[in-house]
Parts: C-alpha cells; sequence; structure tokens
C-alpha cells in the first residue's frame, strides 16, 4: 500500500527522527551542539545577571538586551534537550501537544527576537540621532510597552497557525517527523488534508514579520549613519559608530541566518534534506551562542561588570 494511502486520526504521538541521512553521526553531532547550547545558556544568564544588579545598566539599550537574553534562553531550552535526547539516548517520540507548543515558542519567541532587534535599532535611532531627547522619549514606560506589544504580536501572528493544526488536521499521511524539532512545515506536510492555507500563513507570518522588521531597521540605520557622517569630528563619529557595531553584528546573523535558511528550504529542491535541518537548527542555536558574546566584546560597560564579578569571585 503506497504511504499516501495510509491515514491516522489525530495522533497523540509523533516520533522524530533526527536529521535524515546521518542518523549513524548523530551522537558526535550533539556534542558542538550541546556546547553551543551550554555557552549560550551561560552567556545569557550572566547578561541578565549583571543587567539586573547594576543599576547603572537599566537603561533602554540593555534593558531591551535583557529582552533578548531571555528570548534565547527560552529558544535553546525550546530544542536543545529534546534534540540530544534523539541524538543520544534514541528518544525521538513526543506527544502531539507537545510538538505544537514547541513550535509554537520557536515561532513565537524568533517573532518576539524580530521585534526586539527592530526595538533596539529605533533606540539607536533615537540615541544617535536626538542624542538631547533620548531620555525623555526612551522611558522605561515606553520600554515595558515595546515588549508587550512585540509580545502580542507575536502571540497573535503565530496562534492561528497552531489553531489551524489542531482543530482543522484530523487526518495524517505518517506520524514520523523527518527533522529534528518540531518545525512548521515539517509538521504541516504530515497532514493528509489540503495544508495550503497553512502553508500560505506560514509564509504570510515569515514575511510580515521580517519584512516589517528589516524595513524599519534598514530605514534607522540609513539615519543614523547620514548623522554620523554629518558629525564635524573624528572621535565623535568613530564613538558613534562604536555604539551600533554590536547591535549590527546581531542584526546580521540574525537575519542571515534566517533567509539563508529559509531559502534552501523552500527553494532549495536538490540539497540533501540533512542540509535543510542542520541549517536550520543553527539557526536557532546560534544567534543565542553569538549575542552575549558580541555585546559581551563590543559593550564596554558590559566588559566592565564581567571583570569586576569573576575578580570578586572567591571560591575559596
Amino acid at each position: 500500500m503506497s504511504i499516501s494511502n495510509i491515514k491516522v486520526f489525530m495522533p497523540s504521538v509523533l516520533t522524530l527522527i533526527g536529521i535524515p541521512g546521518l542518523e549513524a553521526v548523530q551522537y558526535w553531532i550533539g556534542i558542538p551542539f550541546y556546547a553551543i547550547y551550554l555557552i549560550a545558556m551561560v552567556g545569557n544568564t550572566l547578561l541578565l545577571i549583571i543587567i539586573k544588579s547594576e543599576r547603572s545598566l537599566h537603561e533602554p539599550m540593555y534593558l531591551f538586551l535583557s529582552m533578548l537574553g531571555a528570548t534565547d534562553i527560552v529558544l535553546g531550552t525550546s530544542i536543545v534537550p529534546k534534540m540530544l535526547g534523539i541524538f543520544w539516548f534514541h528518544v525521538p517520540e513526543i506527544y502531539f501537544d507537545s510538538c505544537l507548543l514547541q513550535m509554537g515558542i520557536i515561532q513565537t519567541f524568533k517573532c518576539i527576537e524580530s521585534g526586539i532587534l527592530l526595538a533596539m535599532a529605533l533606540d539607536r535611532y533615537v540615541t544617535i540621532c536626538y542624542q538631547l531627547r533620548h531620555a525623555a522619549i526612551f522611558t522605561h514606560r515606553l520600554v515595558i510597552q515595546i515588549g508587550t506589544v512585540v509580545t502580542l504580536r507575536a502571540a497573535i501572528l503565530v496562534a492561528p497557525s497552531l489553531v489551524l493544526i489542531k482543530f482543522r488536521f484530523h487526518f495524517y499521511h505518517t506520524t514520523i517527523i523527518s527533522h529534528s524539532y518540531c518545525e512548521h512545515m515539517a509538521i504541516v506536510k504530515l497532514a493528509a488534508e489540503n495544508v495550503q492555507v497553512n502553508k500560505i500563513y506560514g509564509l504570510f507570518v515569515a514575511f510580515t514579520v521580517a519584512g516589517f522588521d528589516l524595513i524599519f531597521v534598514s530605514l534607522s540605520y540609513i539615519h543614523i549613519f547620514i548623522t554620523i557622517f554629518r558629525l564635524p569630528q573624528k572621535e565623535a563619529r568613530l564613538k558613534a559608530f562604536n555604539t551600533c557595531i554590536a547591535h549590527i553584528c546581531v542584526f546580521l546573523q540574525f537575519y542571515l541566518l534566517a533567509f539563508f535558511s529559509f531559502f534552501t528550504h523552500r527553494f532549495g529542491a536538490y540539497v540533501p534534506p540533512y542540509i535543510h535541518i542542520l541549517f536550520s537548527s543553527l539557526y536557532l542555536l546560534v544567534p543565542p551562542f553569538l549575542n552575549p558574546l558580541v555585546y559581551g566584546a563590543k559593550t564596554k560597560q558590559i566588559r566592565i561588570h564581567v571583570v569586576k564579578m569573576l575578580c570578586s569571585y572567591n571560591p575559596l
């Protein structure tokens, strides 16, 4: 019987096979994945502790950075433990509802991360272009409002996709997901019903979030660079530019990985499946790993407080 004729009604358990084609070496792939996850968790947790404990860092830039760090912790924790369970302990089963929850967390928090990067770009824009008015514009109240709006936007955009999968898809061709985590399109492709609406909605969400945020981040930095180049003193231009380097690096690695993963998945018909899965996994793992390293290396205030924390630590 062809697999297309097999229909499973509302499966309670799904099976994640990991990285198809690389099953024999998944154990070893799990080692660098775990190292990346561990560094990401330690780095982002350290950032949160420093920003919370140092009152001098209770500024919009660092508050947004703490939001980014918390988002990265949630993203990494949502996929790596289960992924390592598949790679190391051969536990591929996952409850259907847990799979939907994982998918929802991934989509929601990637949307939140994109929104936070936009907020950080706007903060840099006001800091450089309207320096004297920054404190009056970016108040703590506004930061909280921005965080709330970014979170609500992500939840509202992602929720319909989860509802469609949960209540519109009843029959499935298979319960085996050819992926290392519950990725949206991998789940949708299991359904025996017409999945075109969900596919289109998924693309709509991706392009809406990425397109909107990318346009406004780009416009912000166009204005920022124009303002910087108009500064009369070279030292002032270098100082202003240095305040943006960390965010530019984080912004570029986030969107370059996102677009590379998206286009190889949608249009790389001749690319082996394990390449798609590796890049989609790295897309979720690399930003949480790099973000604290970039900000730790490029932000003087954070470097100072890290050194103070390490110097004050006495294990005896």
